[in-house]
Parts: C-alpha cells; sequence; structure tokens
C-alpha cells in the first residue's frame, strides 16, 4: 500500500512535535496509535540486541508481530535501521 504522496509531503514540512502529535491524534484511531507505537518499540529493542522472545515476553505480543521488525531491520536499505542507527549513535554522544 502506497501512502499519498500530498501526505508524506504534509509530514515533511512539519517541523513542531506537538503539532505532528495533533496531527497523529486526528489522522490516527487510539488502538493504530498503541500499535504504531508499539511497533516502534520493538524496533528500536530488536535494534539495541533484544533477543525476540524477551521482548514478546516484556510487551505480552506473539513472536509473528516481532518477526515483521526483525525482517525490516535486516534489509540492506532500510529507513528504519538508518533512523536507529543515527538515534543510538546520538545517543551514545550525550
Amino acid at each position: 500500500m502506497q501512502i499519498e504522496n500530498d501526505l508524506i509531503k504534509i509530514i515533511c514540512k512539519i517541523e513542531n512535535a506537538s503539532d505532528m502529535h495533533l496531527l497523529f491524534q486526528e489522522l490516527f484511531t487510539e488502538a493504530e496509535l498503541v500499535t504504531l507505537n508499539l511497533r516502534w518499540k520493538l524496533m528500536k529493542d530488536l535494534y539495541s540486541g533484544m533477543s525476540q522472545r524477551k521482548i514478546a515476553e516484556k510487551y505480552g505480543i506473539s513472536l509473528c508481530k516481532i518477526t515483521r521488525g526483525s525482517k525490516v531491520l535486516k534489509k540492506e536499505n532500510s529507513s528504519v535501521l538508518k533512523i536507529l542507527g543515527k538515534i543510538f549513535e546520538q545517543k551514545k554522544g550525550d
């Protein structure tokens, strides 16, 4: 599924976290936001080296949900992998 180009352009122009937060609250249901947050947390845990079983236990989710994130991080041109690399590098410098 492709995301509309105009939506991507609008999101790219938002420079303020509170504006982005409000946009997400207006666009997504509470359940969708919970899913989005969970996916991001498990991606960070995977990147940091936590085992899939440990993540499943931590969040009370199936290994199937985690496998998708693991596959994304294994892709050579993964944007999530690049973003997490920058985030973790920045944290090391702080």
